[in-house]
């Protein structure tokens, strides 16, 4: 599934919202009373003023609920990637608040229609609107935080990445400077900034790719670090995110080089501790069974190849991918070596697991099944009759 924030409209500030309100009130209602009309028109005539901002203002008020997304019915991943970057309690504070102001509107505009109705002269029934229209625009005043909150969150989420939650999908992570960007720019058609320092990425980017003629979304995520959930920053919560909720093909780089800054026993070491977000229970058994195929990709072998590690480094490696039950892939992106081989296997792995969830959902394997028809012809008679293949074909054989 995939979700469109750009389409979000700009939210007013509360100053330009009360402009819009009364101007549009202005425009729309009838400009003129006199003194000499008779009282029931008179209150007609305000009242009208009064129901029609009420009416207004709902509406723009409900407008701005009503484009955010709600976090409760949108996908997992997008639901705490927003609790991660905005805060989940602040966006739904803020949204309380524009929708519970809707609602006060609507009753100060009911008790000023209603002492309206008891106007006795037209100064009464003017000084009446007036102070009904004043209340609603203060009211509207004390949005502004909210509304201002809710603008620049707007801002932000029109610049995150446009990611389908249920397409194939490859999943980049490991230490900062392994070369997860470079993956990415060399497979896709995506043009990532690549530096030689850390923590380059600060955000998820998104590429596309094509593999037996369908078309891949590959997600380059930034650097983690081995520490803690809860001494992790924005940046990094972001990753963890991502690897929680997409069902992606984990890639996990590392670096055999060092030249990241950090040694292979290290990142073997954040290997194995985030490695437990890509498991989940079985009901039948209760074991812990891998919910995503993981790739581990070994890069900068032009550097320094695989074989002239150390054979502890080469075990630690080996140990950790089997225990993961994970493929090992080698390559380079400086020389493009096993750049090819790195999408193959991964997208290889994804497309057997994705088949893999249908054949065991019932409902699925139900719906594949009455597809496929198999003829059996009934016998006719007892006469054997054995496969005929031409003598022509047998004499070019």
């Amino acid at each position: 599934m995939k979700y469109n924030f750009k389409s979000i409209a700009p939210i007013p500030d509360a100053n330009k919202l009360i402009d819009i309100v009364l101007s549009k009130t202005n425009r729309k209602t009838p400009t003129e009373i006199r003194a000499n009309f008779k009282i029931h028109r008179i209150r007609r005539f305000y009242m009208r003023k009064v129901k029609f901002t009420q009416t207004t203002t709902t509406e723009k008020l409900q407008a701005i609920v009503d484009c955010f997304p709600k976090l409760d019915d949108i996908h997992p991943f997008y639901a705490d990637l927003m609790n991660v970057l905005y805060d989940r309690d602040h966006y739904k504070l803020a949204l309380g608040h524009v929708n519970k102001a809707k609602a006060i509107i609507d009753k100060i505009a009911n008790d000023y229609v209603k002492l309206l109705k008891y106007g006795d002269s037209l100064y009464r029934c003017k000084m009446l609107k007036r102070a009904g229209l004043g209340r609603m625009a203060t009211l509207i005043k004390k949005l502004k935080p909210s509304l201002g909150y809710l603008e620049e969150v707007r801002k932000h989420m029109a610049r995150l990445p446009s990611i389908d939650t249920s397409t194939r999908t490859l999943l980049i992570t490991g230490y900062p400077n392994v070369g997860k960007s470079s993956f990415l720019n060399n497979v896709t058609n995506a043009d990532v900034d690549v530096q030689d320092y850390p923590f380059t990425t600060q955000s998820l980017f998104v590429g596309h790719t094509e593999y037996k003629y369908t078309e891949w979304q590959v997600i380059d995520t930034p650097g983690l670090l081995d520490r803690p959930i809860s001494e992790r920053n924005t940046i990094e919560m972001q990753a963890i995110t991502a690897l929680a909720h997409l069902n992606a093909c984990i890639l996990y780089f590392i670096d055999i080089s060092e030249q990241c800054g950090y040694s292979i026993s290290q990142q073997v070491k954040l290997f194995k501790s985030i490695r437990k977000l890509f498991y989940t229970v079985d009901p039948d058994n209760e074991e812990a069974v891998s919910s995503k195929p993981i790739v581990v990709v070994l890069t900068k072998i032009d550097t320094t190849p695989w074989d002239s590690l150390k054979k502890e480094e080469q075990d630690l490696i080996t140990s950790a991918a089997e225990e993961a039950k994970a493929s090992i892939v080698k390559m380079s992106n400086i020389d493009g070596t096993g750049i090819d081989d790195v999408k193959q296997t991964s997208c290889d792995l994804l497309l057997d697991h994705r088949l893999t969830l249908k054949a065991k959902n019932p409902k699925k394997a139900e719906s594949i099944l009455n597809r496929i028809y198999v003829a059996t012809p009934k016998k006719k008679d007892n006469v054997e009759r054995p496969p005929l293949i031409p003598k022509s074909v047998l004499e070019e054989w």
